[in-house]
């Protein structure tokens, strides 16, 4: 039961990902945290987030910008690398009370600032790229602040999901690997990958055909309120763990 229960709330946090634009591991990995342990939960998350990216871009594909895949990619993996190495060395419990920080800070900030974004040059993308990469392997959440450089470009909402599919793309097959050769993932969740790759193209083909007809301002605010509130609750949780 508490498994079918996962993989229906991974299936919502995709679709929600890619209509707002956020990515799905902002909405699914502190939904997972309430199931398992946090390096448990990156791993899985990350799997379904390169099964959603391989799914958007197979329906994205021929909307893809190369030059601003390379500008934000290379740095990206470089920093990714870097995060995920991190995680080796730090307790779970500063893990949950990071990502609890940074999903208050997020929210609140486009909350306030709905259209925040970054110019759009190369500086910019180099900026961007790094820290989205470093969040990614550090906390699996780097999509909210790889969008947020990305839409200094100004590019159509078609282009905007294929061109940060494939640089998050990059990040998970970086990443990933140093998860699995730490044994973040045991055995007992290896059947949930299967599952997950199911659901992940699914919620990426829902969302492609919705993306279109919600009304993204009401839809965004809605879901920057659910994560400011469980991004408190994941700071009080680490907070009483480490004191």
């Amino acid at each position: 039961m508490v498994e079918i229960l996962f993989f229906v709330l991974a299936f919502v946090a995709g679709v929600i990902g890619t209509v707002a634009g956020f990515g799905s591991s902002t909405i699914l990995l502190p939904v997972s945290l309430f199931f398992m342990d946090f390096k448990t939960a990156l791993t899985l998350v990350a799997f379904y987030h390169i099964f959603g990216n391989l799914g958007k871009i197979a329906f994205f594909r021929h909307d893809l910008n190369k030059r601003l895949i390379l500008l934000f990619g290379v740095p990206s993996v470089i920093f990714a690398l870097i995060g995920s190495l991190f995680i080796i060395y730090l307790p779970q419990d500063i893990l949950k009370l990071i990502l609890g920080i940074f999903l208050l800070i997020f929210s609140i900030t486009f909350i306030l600032k709905p259209n925040l974004k970054f110019s759009g040059t190369q500086k910019s993308a180099f900026i961007g790229g790094s820290l989205s990469g470093l969040l990614a392997g550090l906390i699996g959440v780097g999509g909210a602040i790889r969008g947020a450089f990305l839409t200094g470009f100004n590019l159509e909402k078609r282009i905007y999901i294929a061109t940060a599919a494939a640089i998050a793309l990059a990040i998970d097959i970086t990443r990933i690997p140093v998860y699995l050769t730490n044994n973040f993932l045991s055995q007992q969740f290896f059947f949930y990958l299967p599952a997950l790759f199911i659901i992940a193209i699914a919620a990426s083909y829902t969302g492609k055909r919705i993306v279109d007809k919600i009304p993204q301002k009401a839809f965004k605010k809605v879901v920057l309120y659910t994560i400011a509130i469980v991004s408190i609750k994941f700071i009080f949780d680490g907070i009483n763990l480490i004191g």
